[in-house]
């Protein structure tokens, strides 16, 4: 019965690291340079890269948030795949609002496994400056944003920035999603980078240089991919580059999803990450505490059980107010046993399988994270 315990002490450690994680997080927040110092020297210029398909919820308070920004020089290039898309109109109406910003839009017909990496090839040969940026279409950022995730890049080892994001969300499901952002998922990368694991970039803000994206053969290398913000990650790293996080925290809307989409896309998420990093997503099983905490309760292992589900719980708060400013999960937090319950299902409905949803196909991952024109169809 005793044996039966092992999991929870593990759990139990992988929260402490999560602990000492943000403690470290918050204390570099604190060191690092003010607004003047960064004004101090002049930024490159840079190139917004937006891919878009769909209206996403809060869609133009999201690409808004881009072109008020103060920054001495930058475009923004959006890329879709039909000129009837509904975002279409708010794309128009950012152009009239911001007549003095250099707003692009191209309709582009590509054959790329991954539509939206083919998009963002297009994007790339169009852009201007030597600076990318990307980021999902339903990011909405802070004043400063494109100063504080570029300064990085003036360190000639950093190769790529990358931001945390935290979500706001107006059903249960998404509340549930939100919490797992804020509580599993956040911890989990910070966790990763303390134990020197530091190859990946996340979606939601992607900056490198665009000599760096042409040394590794162009977006047309990863098209084959699902993963796609993994795989550019992962390039970049290989060119000796590291690839740092910058100190904002950026924002994305999950709307109000149904229980069906949340499992949809989580499953996406997991069967994902099962075929690009199989050994990190099997041993994920470990940090799943509230499940282990229950087994050792039933082992009548209580304290091994309360450890490890108080560090879970001080964690997963600490991560979410204090790292990510999620005024959610000061709220939610209680509910973070049952959210970690629904994520152990998910994880295992990711060991299984080969299907993914994505927006309104359904795709067939291979071994190696590879998909294929010919494997995936619109769904019904």
């Amino acid at each position: 019965m005793i044996w039966l315990a092992l999991p929870a002490l593990a759990a139990a450690a992988y929260y402490a690291l999560a602990i000492i994680a943000a403690v470290k997080w918050k204390m570099a927040d604190r060191s690092r340079p003010t607004d003047d110092k960064k004004r101090s020297s002049v930024p490159l210029p840079l190139s917004i890269l937006k891919p878009i398909h769909g209206r996403d919820p809060q869609f133009y308070e999201a690409i808004r948030s881009h072109a008020e920004q103060d920054y001495p020089e930058f475009e923004i290039l959006f890329g879709l795949n039909d000129p009837d898309d509904p975002a279409m109109e708010d794309i128009r109406r950012l152009q009239r609002e911001f007549p003095g910003r250099s707003i692009g839009i191209r309709v582009v017909c590509t054959k790329a496994p991954n539509a939206k990496v083919g998009v963002l090839a297009e994007l790339a040969d169009h852009a201007r400056y030597p600076l990318l940026l990307v980021n999902d279409s339903d990011i909405v950022v802070e004043p400063g944003y494109l100063r504080a995730v570029t300064a990085p890049l003036a360190d000639p080892q950093i190769g790529m920035v990358t931001c945390l994001y935290r979500a706001t969300a107006e059903s249960w499901a998404s509340r549930a999603e939100a919490l797992g952002i804020a509580t599993e998922f956040a911890p989990s990368v910070l966790v990763a980078r303390l134990l020197g694991v530091a190859d990946f970039a996340l979606g939601s803000t992607m900056v490198f240089r665009a000599d760096a994206l042409r040394r590794f053969g162009g977006f047309s290398t990863i098209a084959g991919y699902l993963a796609d913000d993994y795989q550019l990650g992962r390039h970049i790293a290989r060119l000796g580059y590291r690839i740092e996080f910058a100190p904002v925290v950026v924002e994305t809307d999950l709307g109000g999803e149904s229980w069906g989409q949340t499992w949809r896309h989580q499953l996406r998420w997991a069967r994902t990450i099962r075929v690009s990093r199989p050994a990190g997503y099997y041993g994920y099983v470990v940090t799943h505490a509230t499940l282990w905490a229950l087994v050792a309760f039933a082992c009548h292992q209580s304290w091994v059980g309360v450890t490890a589900l108080t560090l879970r719980m001080v964690a997963g708060v600490l991560v979410g107010v204090a790292v990510l400013k999620d005024r959610h999960v000061a709220t939610d937090f209680w509910l973070i046993p049952v959210r970690d319950l629904f994520g152990f299902a998910v994880w295992l409905g990711g060991v299984f399988g080969r299907h993914v949803d994505w927006r309104d196909r359904r795709l067939r991952l291979h071994g190696d994270g590879h998909i294929c024109a010919e494997s995936y169809r619109r769904l019904r």
